[in-house]
């Protein structure tokens, strides 16, 4: 592999000018900007490689699959997306957000960590094999979708029009990352799950003058007192049954936990915080981050916010909740549990948005491939890999992988 790191670092301009032309087009799937023009960059991209590349519709963005036949009896895929979150708010980018800008050593734009790095990365990767070798040491499949970041809803329907394509010996999903005190990899063996939703009241037909707050009800103190009936001071959410159906952790389980690295008194430094939350440390602190779930609220709006004064009533509140899941819980049952609490707590005129929601997923830490992968990251990094049993975020590898593997 030594003429393969040498091949990458003699060409690393002509890569890192492949992640610039990514990350400088738009992709902002939750506002339907540059999708079109991305899908059509990812095939090129994929052609150029020499794969076989398909264009799979949707009801919503299409998915690009590739694949490069070896002749060989083991196939490795990619999972990866080509949307980006929106680049919100602007005021806080030091450059523009889709101008690729190199600052100390590293390349600054959205997208260029989530997901367009890793994504050019493979792409790169098999680029140099193939150029030292002249072929692979086996199959490669690539499944790029534009609708991650919006809760990926036609991913399930490309599993299931389209199982010939899942049929592989092991899939690398989506990202890959380094710790941020020491450096070392990162590999995750499963995602918590999402259900995120927005709450709404709504008061008057439109906003009032302030002094009418005395007669009239106010929306957005309403929904502080719903939210507040939620989740405790202590952070436990008191939603009747949220706990019931979570699958304890195994020994395996708590020794991955206890293995893993995380420093806590740079992660403090790195945020500016004093402490963490009910003064969790140690084994406690990293359970709570990769195996508990968890209730945030995202964002409120209500009333007038801007510079200055105005003396205002609002006729709507709303509130943007994500909750993360952990194994055995359930999008569609919590947020039914949600609804029930409503009501029982008397805020039945509350109405809920379900944005989108992500089933939690685990790979079998025993499983042949998770040694494949350890051993591959040890060999080339020269050091052991931080092992985490669940990333704290969330990703869609249930609605393509139930079943499948």
């Amino acid at each position: 592999m030594e003429d393969v790191f040498q091949y990458i670092e003699g060409h690393s301009g002509m890569y890192l000018d492949w992640l610039i032309k990514a990350c400088n087009q738009p992709s902002v799937s939750a506002q339907d900007r540059g999708m079109i023009e991305m899908k059509v960059l990812v095939k090129q991209f994929l052609e150029e490689l020499g794969a076989d590349v398909e264009e799979i519709e949707t009801e919503g963005y299409p998915i690009i699959y590739g694949e490069m036949d070896a002749g060989k009896t083991k196939t490795l895929t990619f999972y990866n997306h080509y949307d980006v979150q929106p680049e919100d708010p602007l005021d806080e980018w030091v450059s523009r957000p889709f101008e690729s800008t190199i600052r100390d050593g590293r390349l600054f734009a959205r997208g260029s960590a989530d997901n367009k790095g890793n994504l050019i990365a493979r792409i790169s990767a098999i680029h140099a094999y193939k150029e030292i070798y002249g072929g692979l040491p086996v199959n490669i499949k690539f499944i790029f979708e534009g609708e991650e970041e919006v809760g990926s809803p036609h991913l399930a329907f490309f599993a299931n029009e389209h199982p010939d394509k899942l049929q592989t010996d092991g899939i690398i999903w989506e990202g890959g990352s380094r710790d941020a005190i020491d450096k070392r990899p990162h590999v995750g063996l499963g995602v918590k799950g999402i259900c995120y939703v927005e709450l709404t009241c709504q008061g008057a037909k439109y906003d009032l003058h302030s002094s009418e707050a005395a007669i009239i009800e106010n929306p957005a103190w309403r929904l502080v007192w719903a939210l507040n009936t939620i989740k405790n001071d202590q952070e436990k959410i008191m939603i009747d049954g949220f706990y019931d159906d979570i699958v304890p952790l195994s020994e395996t389980d708590k020794n991955i936990i206890h293995t893993m690295n995380y420093n806590e008194d740079k992660i403090k430094e790195v945020y500016g915080i004093d402490g963490f939350l009910k003064e969790v440390t140690d084994y406690k602190l990293k359970e709570r981050l990769t195996a508990e779930p968890t209730c945030t609220i995202c964002g409120m709006e209500s009333g007038y916010t801007r510079d200055g004064s105005k003396t205002v009533l609002p006729h709507l509140a709303k509130v943007k909740l994500d909750f993360r899941l952990v194994p055995g819980q359930s999008p569609d049952k919590i947020a039914t549990l949600l609804r029930k609490h409503l009501d029982k707590h008397r805020f039945e005129d509350i109405t809920i948005h379900e944005t989108h929601g992500m089933v939690p997923f685990n790979t079998d830490p025993n499983h042949a491939f998770v040694d494949v992968v350890l051993n591959s990251v040890k060999e080339v990094y020269n050091e052991p890999p931080v092992i985490l049993r669940n990333l704290a975020g969330s990703s869609p590898m249930s609605k393509m992988l139930e079943g499948t593997l």
